[in-house]
């Protein structure tokens, strides 16, 4: 699930600095803390009392803090805004784009400090952070996962039973592709994401094969054509992504997720389970890592804040620090509540 340029946000003019109130204002300018020389733009950020707009600039004296960006958009969209905060607070902040699997072993080598988004890997899990030792769990990040098979809307209002699984065998047909063959074809993503449509599949008795698209952003296009030419399309998609706001897509009714069903993926049958979206961080950093640490564990928003920053960097034509900085000046309320001091 990953993704340049309108209108850059300026910082603001000079302010004049009032000492008995200590803070700074000045005609037309936002009031702003006083600071100590060399503190620059960390000081609104650290203190989240500031109102000025978001620069993503600060000393980069307080230390280093690596953030590992998962593959798809909204993840992105984590590390933007987490990002352009932190190195306001005065950190340099170190970015790496990585799949799912292969980041857990930064924890290990000290190359990643901080998961922001983790979608569930009980594996993983167990060798890094109970058996190993690693890595801690920092809590909920805020975001509601929703894994699933999607159709178009189009194809709901054509074929309105086709949402019950039950029901896909007699629609197969449908969308037999020639990577299918003589099945209907079931549009896999990236096949390094979490999923088992394969055992599904198999183990729901449906006549389909999966064929994977690669990336998010394969996937995305699959289901904007679909859309837009009315061709048949069912496949692998999630929730939050800013393509549930731009086109109706439906969810496939599957056998209902209990606690335990996808325990073993060569019998699983049922729904994936919701996921509660929680951040994974490096022992060793944790224990060092400062006022950092608190901000990380303190992060946390909803799936419409991911979608409105990941909407801005795939379809707003903004680099990822400008969407950061175009959502943070519009939310202070969120933001501010992560800061240490808040």
């Amino acid at each position: 699930m990953r993704h340049t340029v309108i209108g850059r946000w300026l910082a603001l003019s000079m302010v004049t600095l009032v000492i008995v109130a200590g803070c700074a204002q000045s005609s037309g300018s936002t009031a702003k803390p006083a600071e100590s020389p060399g503190a620059g733009a960390t000081a609104g950020a650290s203190a989240g009392g500031g109102a000025e707009a978001a620069t993503c600039k600060g000393s980069g004296d307080k230390g280093t803090v690596q953030l590992m960006i998962n593959q798809w958009v909204g993840a992105e969209a984590n590390v933007a805004v987490a990002a352009c905060l932190l190195k306001q607070m005065g950190y340099d902040v170190k970015t790496n784009t990585l799949a799912e699997e292969v980041a857990w072993q930064g924890f290990s080598t000290g190359e990643v400090d901080v998961i922001l988004e983790n979608w569930g890997h009980p594996d993983l899990e167990k060798k890094y952070i109970t058996d190993e030792k690693l890595a801690v769990d920092a809590g909920p990040m805020g975001v509601k996962g929703i894994i699933g098979w999607y159709v178009p809307g189009w194809m709901v209002d054509k074929y309105p039973d086709i949402t019950d699984w039950n029901n896909l065998n007699k629609y197969a047909d449908l969308f037999k592709t020639s990577e299918s063959g003589d099945k209907g074809q079931f549009l896999g993503a990236d096949p390094t994401f979490v999923q088992y449509d394969e055992a599904l599949i198999a183990n729901l008795g449906l006549d389909y094969k999966v064929v994977f698209s690669g990336s998010e952003a394969a996937s995305i296009t699959a289901f904007q054509q679909a859309e837009k030419n009315k061709t048949p399309l069912i496949g692998y998609f999630y929730d939050p992504q800013w393509l549930q706001n731009e086109i109706k897509l439906v969810q496939v009714k599957l056998p209902p997720y209990t606690p335990g069903c996808d325990a073993d993926l060569k019998k699983v049958a049922c729904d994936y389970p919701p996921y509660v979206l929680n951040k994974i961080v490096r022992k060793e950093w944790m224990d060092k890592g400062g006022d950092a640490v608190d901000f990380i564990k303190k992060f946390s928003w909803a799936n419409s804040d991911q979608n409105e920053v990941a909407d801005y960097i795939t379809n707003g034509n903004m680099t990822a620090e400008e969407a950061a900085k175009k959502w943070i000046d519009a939310h202070p309320d969120t933001w501010k509540a992560w800061m240490p001091q808040a």
